[in-house]
């Protein structure tokens, strides 16, 4: 993991670092140089800040796995907030989100901040690697008695059009650090953490994470959560 972190570090730092020494050298008299060098370097900056964020949220989801939440939250309502909060993203992408199910009355034993990361996370890597102009799909279904959980139970089911995932890369797509393209990924700004912090999440809620897709299906991220 420490190994993880340190390559993750590596790459933004050693920008950094040639760019500070190009802008204290050869391009010390060039402003345009300057100006192209600063953009690269605050964007290798907030890079950065996303990784130590996603890791001190890991640690703190880590730290808290085996304590359940006993608040009651009205996961439909906050499900809404989130698509509302994300609906100017998914614009940017030409995108639109479509929702079904019940808006609110869905009530679970839950920690509302973060079951709200679970969600934005979810829904902004439907956004950002789903298909373009493609529909993002949030459904809610609930189920008077679950097998899974031998109760009642919500299903939360996140959907894109986008290019899908084959089969070989599903069962690790929860390992921190894990990507199925290393430099898209990093061009969309992702971590490596996203999903790997939605598992342990969602683990802390004595729910489960399923994940389907084929290429060329898009994918789709399921939530299922105990009621009460």
């Amino acid at each position: 993991f420490v190994a993880n972190v340190s390559h993750e570090l590596r790459t933004p730092l050693t920008a950094l670092l040639g760019f500070i020494e190009t802008l204290s050298g050869p391009a010390k008299n060039d402003p345009a140089a300057q100006a192209r060098f600063l953009e690269i370097m605050e964007r290798e900056a907030h890079r950065m800040e996303r990784l130590v964020r996603d890791l001190l949220s890991l640690s703190r989801v880590e730290s808290e796995e085996r304590v359940r939440p006993t608040a009651r939250i009205d996961v439909a309502a906050l499900l809404g907030s989130v698509a509302r909060a994300l609906a100017p993203l998914a614009a940017e992408n030409g995108s639109t989100v479509m929702r079904t199910g019940p808006e609110e009355g869905v009530m679970v034993a839950g920690d509302e901040d973060q079951l709200r990361q679970v969600f934005t996370n979810l829904i902004e890597n439907a956004v950002k690697y789903g298909a373009r102009g493609g529909d993002i799909g949030i459904a809610i279904e609930t189920f008077k008695e679950s097998k899974g959980f031998g109760g009642p139970a919500v299903d939360i089911a996140i959907t894109d059009q986008g290019p899908g995932i084959a089969q070989v890369h599903l069962p690790r797509l929860t390992e921190r650090f894990y990507r199925v393209d290393s430099h898209r990924s990093r061009e969309m700004g992702g971590t490596g953490l996203g999903l790997a912090i939605v598992k342990h999440i969602v683990t802390r809620h004595r729910g489960r994470l399923r994940i389907e897709s084929e290429p060329g299906q898009g994918s789709r991220f399921t939530v299922s959560l105990p009621l009460g």
